[in-house]
């Protein structure tokens, strides 16, 4: 992969281009979402109950509730690389993909909170707080039993390769998070930025990935242009997690339905964090020290101090520049799929649009 940053693919910030992701992605909710009904209400009723709450398609009593079930980015992004290369009958052809990939990225969030103690998601209780954890877990097993039967089921003869890089993807996205577990339980300095890149890339890079490849294989795209739009998705993936980490740390709870600095209570070692660790500054040696002392409850001084280290580190700098660093890779690899910029304008209308985000 090129180490170049330059590439002519970078466009420039026009006023219309956060109105073209939004239509994208409300498109992509449009289209996914009486497939992903129809999935969930195949389940027994009381993994059906819990799916539902977590989607935000009904209260925990069983009542309908009017919460959005996410921002649809991924399956936006197998429909925007279907289109990108084989126009709107490849995009309708590639729906049930899109559902199928958003059904795994729901099950890894129903598993990640159960994990990492989120206690908020959507702006309302996570599952796990609600029907406990062993419940949750179930559930998102069922999510992502879904997920494989939908492509299954579907008899167009690209859906085994998309099977199969689905489940490939599965297993990254596991390896990625026992990484990051067992990165939670060594000691500050024993965490290199290297791997926690790579951790991040398996976490978060290989499903936006996948989502794009799998686009790609619907539209006959052949493995090159499916390989470039695989990393395409990876860096984008990597951009949005170095932003989502800058929010998970400075974010507004207004905004992010989470609650403030959780990130940092948990001493979880975020890509800023890490970055500010390993820089070799004075700051560095005060947050390890204060990430080597857990994080006493409702001590907010505890985190306003920490994050303000994280920045005098220039942890907060590097990942935003990084950001940008992944954004550009990002552009090259999209180029050498689909090299009209007016073909790739939904992809890099929605990857912009990830890295795009504010605290």
């Amino acid at each position: 992969m090129t180490e170049r940053t330059d590439s002519p693919m970078v466009p420039e910030q026009r006023p219309g281009d956060g109105h073209e992701a939004t239509m994208l992605l409300e498109r992509a909710r449009a289209a996914v979402d009486p497939v992903l009904r129809a999935a969930l209400g195949s389940l027994p009723a009381p993994m059906r109950r819990i799916a539902l709450y977590h989607f935000g398609w009904e209260n925990a009593d069983g009542t309908p509730a009017q919460g959005g079930a996410g921002k649809a980015i991924r399956p936006a992004l197998v429909l925007a690389a279907a289109s990108a290369v084989g126009g709107p009958t490849a995009r309708a052809a590639a729906v049930r993909a899109a559902a199928a990939v958003e059904l795994v990225h729901n099950f890894t969030l129903l598993h990640d909170d159960v994990m990492d103690r989120d206690t908020t998601r959507r702006h309302r209780p996570t599952a796990w707080t609600v029907f406990g954890d062993a419940d949750a877990i179930l559930a998102g097993d069922a999510l992502q039993a879904l997920a494989l039967r939908l492509l299954a089921e579907d008899p167009r003869p690209v859906a085994r390769a998309a099977s199969v890089r689905l489940a490939d993807c599965v297993i990254e996205l596991c390896a990625g998070q026992h990484a990051d577990t067992d990165m939670e339980r060594r000691a500050p300095g024993e965490v290199t930025l290297a791997e926690t890149l790579a951790m991040a890339e398996a976490k978060t890079g290989a499903l936006l990935g996948c989502a794009c490849a799998i686009g790609a294989l619907y539209a006959g795209a052949g493995d090159a242009d499916v390989a470039a739009l695989d990393a395409f998705g990876r860096e984008a993936g990597l951009a949005f997690q170095l932003i989502d980490d800058v929010i998970g740390i400075w974010g507004d709870p207004r905004r992010t339905g989470k609650p403030a600095g959780a990130d940092l209570a948990a001493r979880k070692k975020s890509l800023p964090v890490v970055a500010a660790l390993t820089s070799g500054t004075p700051a560095a040696a005060e947050l390890a020290a204060a990430y080597a002392t857990p994080h006493r409850k409702d001590d907010l001084e505890d985190l306003e101090h920490i994050a303000l280290t994280v920045e005098r580190a220039g942890g907060r700098d590097w990942a935003q520049t990084q950001a940008a660093d992944r954004m550009a890779r990002a552009m090259q690899e999209v180029a050498r799929a689909v090299p009209d910029p007016e073909a790739a304008g939904g992809l890099l209308a929605l990857a912009e649009f990830v890295t795009r985000r504010s605290t």
